[in-house]
């Protein structure tokens, strides 16, 4: 793979991903004589005895406490010191003692970035650590050694100080690591992939575990993830508009050209293009049949009779018209799947305002992460150039480990997820209520013998990703708890907010598979209904037509009325009989064939185990969104 360069100023979030996969990094050598004057400022600054924090005094609550030339007390019986300077010391405690997360380690990816965010910073050379320092932990990312960085323990400020430090403690030879999936001491990763322990000096673990890199790395591994989905999502509204004949008139560009929200306006062009070549969208209302259940005698051909369903309409009475007569005259007088109404419920009509805010979420925190790529995130900062009358002037302590900034995007986005989901959940579930669904079976299934549940249950799995999803939405960067004896006494919990993010993605990647495993079976319903009624109209007369249509007059009470009755059937047969085939849009059909490519029909009812892991599977893997996209 080819190596992602890091400057400290030009990461972006795709070197990122490719590194976080296993893209090796490089360090610009423009930027090294940089990092080295820092290092070599600090070191200056400590021969002449100049109080620095974190170098010369104690971290935290302990900035007050300055380090002496010599320890206080010797060391105790078996605890030998290392032959290390009470500066070094001072580095080394920092990063062992603040190792201390629990619960699951992070998936690699994840550790992967940590380390490539963290070397990134640190390359703007405001940090004080060696370049050898820099370079070790380079060559430590690209031996593939994964640090054991288990996910509970930051919060937000100073930055991610103790999953930082798991990072940092394998380097020194402590910790664990996972070397060629293997998990071991970090000593024997590092001796298995040829490297040796480093020994830290001034401010280098400060350097090495103050900053925002846990959050920055799920942050955007989320969002690189979350963008797919957005895309996705839009796919699976297409589909299950096209599964219900739906109007497209709400996605005009001269509608959104009122309102023009930038993530409304590109869903809605999105949507226009997803159905393009749709004759299912816009079919006029009387054209679309209304399922009836199968019956021996329903068809009159053998390949009608292989057929899933039989179709059926209401013929409006005559006498039934009356102040209608104008709306009888630009639609023919049946009733079948479709209302007569011009628009369809908020869950298909209000998609590009939902699924446009979320993409305003996202393209927020976007920008907010990009910043932070190319930041310096930890404390305090070296201007080893400056000129100063006093060192303080040189070595300033800020703020910018605190990660307020990521952790309010990462709220956004945390609440718009469920959002994303909750509306996608809103329209399977329409898809399967034979009240909503516009005259397809209920559960998307026959069930001639009252035996079978259809689909009806996966609507039951999404409603519960949806509800834990709600219930995990609220935001913890409005939680703060102070920290280190109250000298850290706000913080962000950006860390949490962005582990929740990443793990709320991957569920509503889940309730997106759901729609679309559903519409899929919906949208080959429609269209084998309405091309059934084609088929049988182009072969066929009004007679025979007339059969599948309830509501015909007696001929013995009312010879006018069945007059008028089978002309207007003529109409309907006529209509049907000269119209295209029926098909969805050209990107969606691409995308409904992915998907029957993994998962047959659901012509009986059969274990949908495997074929709902499928269908995750094909969401995950960006398989169907990468069919629709291929048109």
């Amino acid at each position: 793979m080819t190596p992602v360069r890091l400057d400290g100023c030009s990461l972006t979030r795709a070197g990122l991903v490719a590194v976080a996969r296993g893209a090796p990094v490089e360090l610009d050598p423009a930027r090294l004589p940089a990092v080295a004057r820092a290092a070599d400022f600090l070191a200056e600054q400590v021969r002449r005895e100049e109080p620095i924090y974190g170098v010369s005094t104690g971290f935290g609550s302990n900035a007050d406490r300055l380090l002496g030339a010599r320890r206080q007390r010797d060391a105790e019986p078996g605890d030998a010191h290392r032959g290390e300077t009470l500066h070094a010391e001072l580095q080394r405690n920092l990063i062992e003692t603040h190792a201390v997360c629990v619960g699951e380690p992070f998936a690699a990816d994840v550790v992967r970035a940590m380390l490539c965010i963290r070397i990134n910073t640190l390359m703007r050379g405001h940090s004080g650590i060696r370049v050898e320092t820099l370079q070790a932990l380079a060559a430590m990312l690209n031996a593939g050694i994964v640090p054991v960085v288990p996910q509970l323990g930051s919060v937000g400020a100073s930055g991610d100080l103790a999953p930082l430090s798991h990072l940092a403690i394998v380097l020194l030879g402590g910790g664990e690591a996972f070397y060629h999936g293997e998990r071991m001491p970090g000593a024997e990763a590092l001796s298995r992939a040829g490297l040796s322990p480093v020994t830290l000096s001034y401010k280098e673990g400060l350097a090495l575990n103050n900053g925002t890199a846990q959050m920055l790395a799920c942050g955007v591994l989320a969002l690189h993830a979350l963008e797919e989905l957005l895309d996705t999502a839009d796919l699976a509204a297409a589909m299950t508009i096209d599964a219900f004949a739906g109007r497209l008139g709400a996605f005009a560009p001269e509608v959104h050209a009122l309102r023009p929200h930038p993530g409304q306006v590109e869903v809605a062009a999105h949507l226009r293009s997803l159905l393009d070549g749709s004759t299912l969208a816009d079919i006029p209302y009387h054209l679309v049949p209304r399922f009836r259940p199968w019956a021996p005698r329903s068809w009159d051909t053998p390949d009608s009779r292989a057929l899933r369903f039989d179709i059926g309409w209401d013929w409006v009475p005559l006498d039934q018209r009356h102040g209608r007569e104008k709306f009888y005259t630009r639609f023919r007088p049946f009733r079948g799947g479709k209302k007569h109404q011009p628009q369809d419920s908020y869950s298909l009509r209000c998609i590009p305002q939902v699924h446009g805010a979320v993409r305003d979420a996202a393209a927020q925190a976007a920008r907010v992460l990009e910043i932070e790529l190319n930041s310096l995130t930890d404390n305090p900062i070296v201007f080893p150039d400056a000129r100063a009358d006093h060192v303080e002037q040189q070595v300033i302590s800020a703020g910018h480990f605190h990660g307020m900034p990521l952790a309010l995007a990462m709220s956004y986005v945390k609440a718009a997820i469920p959002v994303l989901a909750s509306i996608s959940e809103r329209r399977l579930n329409k898809l399967l209520d034979p009240a909503t669904n516009d005259g397809l079976p209920g559960f998307l299934i026959g069930n001639e013998d009252a035996t079978e549940s259809g689909f009806m249950i996966v609507q039951y799995t999404a409603a519960a990703i949806v509800n834990d999803l709600a219930s995990r939405a609220m935001p913890a960067s409005v939680y703060s708890i102070p920290t280190s004896a109250n000298a850290e006494d706000h913080v962000s919990m950006g860390a949490n907010e962005a582990r929740h993010v990443l793990s709320m993605v991957d569920d509503l990647g889940k309730v997106l598979a759901l729609e679309l495993y559903t519409a899929a079976q919906a949208l080959d319903l429609r269209r084998d209904m309405i091309n059934a009624a084609r088929d049988l109209s182009r072969r066929s007369d009004a007679g025979a037509l007339a059969g599948k249509v309830y509501g015909a007059p007696d001929p013995d009470l009312d010879a006018e009325g069945c007059k008028a009755f089978l002309a207007e059937v003529e109409g309907l047969r006529t209509e049907l009989a000269h119209a295209p085939e029926f098909q969805p849009g050209r990107a969606v059909a691409a995308a409904h064939a992915r998907i029957r490519e993994s998962i047959a029909f659901l012509g009986r009812d059969r274990a949908l185990d495997a074929e709902v892991a499928a269908a995750v599977a094909l969401v995950k893997g960006g398989e169907v969104i990468a069919a629709a996209r291929s048109v």
